[in-house]
């Protein structure tokens, strides 16, 4: 009983979410600054690892600084659900006109040829997926959620366009994510989690040693996969998805040379837009050998 009383609200709040499909982004916007705010509230755990995260990457600012940057943060991870009706109702081209495409030509000159897109986990990165699908059918991992209602929704939203072959985080496999590679599946990859110590190698992010498994220099060495960024930032009036030129002079010999330079362009994009990379994430997890936890 209970997991069908969660599953029905579930399933009632998506509609809710859905009914503001036709609204201008801004309305959305409103609303989300409402929603983040009750959010901040309410979510106290994600607030301190948001606070705590900002504490080790932003030493140098104040703590009001840092509380600022989280508030806002909540408020775009609460516009980007809100802009997921969109992406659940709206046509293709509903999904093109709020979310433009800077780079595509990098992304169309790779077709049929292997190619690794870097998503960092920045609020807009589900944006970015469903727009890249609209164009082109890729490869990416998927996450199942705890909600079964929520669940089914992401995987219908996913699926709307060109579907995507979606490869389970949990198991996850990599000889699949070659075979679709070579077969001329792009690859949406999110470099900045953490799995655990197994087949990680430390490498500092923001200054603070992060768990980053080496699947970039290794997955393009393995298929001879172009490697790009690919990162959605929000704007007021929708998302822009930057899709950068190939990188050069990669990989190169050195594993872990190339994962340092993986790390450093995502934090690159993370000083561009602080408020929008996703600090509730428990980035700094596994803690190297002898070092506290944090969170």
């Amino acid at each position: 009983m209970t997991r069908w009383l969660a599953y029905c609200a579930s399933r009632a709040l998506i509609r809710a979410i859905e009914s503001t499909a036709d609204w201008r982004v801004a309305s959305r916007m409103h609303l989300a600054r409402l929603v983040g705010g009750l959010l901040w509230q309410a979510a106290r755990a994600r607030r301190h690892v948001a606070l705590t995260n900002l504490r080790l990457c932003f030493p140098e600012l104040s703590e009001i600084d840092r509380q600022q940057i989280a508030r806002t943060n909540f408020v775009w991870v609460a516009r980007a659900l809100l802009d997921h009706a969109v992406f659940a109702r709206g046509a293709r081209d509903d999904v093109a006109r709020l979310v433009r495409v800077a780079g595509l030509e990098h992304l169309l000159a790779a077709s049929n040829r292997p190619l690794l897109m870097i998503a960092p986990h920045f609020s807009g990165l589900n944006a970015g997926g469903v727009r890249i699908n609209t164009e082109l059918r890729g490869v990416s991992i998927y996450a199942r959620q705890r909600s079964v209602a929520w669940d089914e929704w992401l995987l219908a939203i996913r699926s709307r366009f060109h579907a995507p072959q979606l490869i389970a985080r949990e198991g996850f496999d990599l000889r699949a994510a070659i075979r679709a590679m070579k077969d001329g599946l792009p690859f949406y990859y999110l470099p900045d989690q953490d799995y655990g110590r197994q087949s990680s190698i430390f490498v500092p992010f923001l200054g603070v040693p992060a768990a980053t498994i080496p699947m970039v220099p290794r997955l393009a060495k393995m298929t001879g996969a172009k490697v790009v960024m690919t990162v959605t930032e929000m704007t007021d009036d929708g998302y822009v998805l930057h899709v950068e030129p190939p990188w050069p002079d990669f990989p190169t010999d050195s594993v872990e040379a190339d994962t340092v330079r993986v790390t450093r362009e995502v934090e690159r994009w993370v000083r561009r837009m602080p408020a929008q990379y996703l600090w509730t994430h428990k980035r700094f997890k596994t803690r190297p050998p002898g070092a506290a936890p944090v969170y």
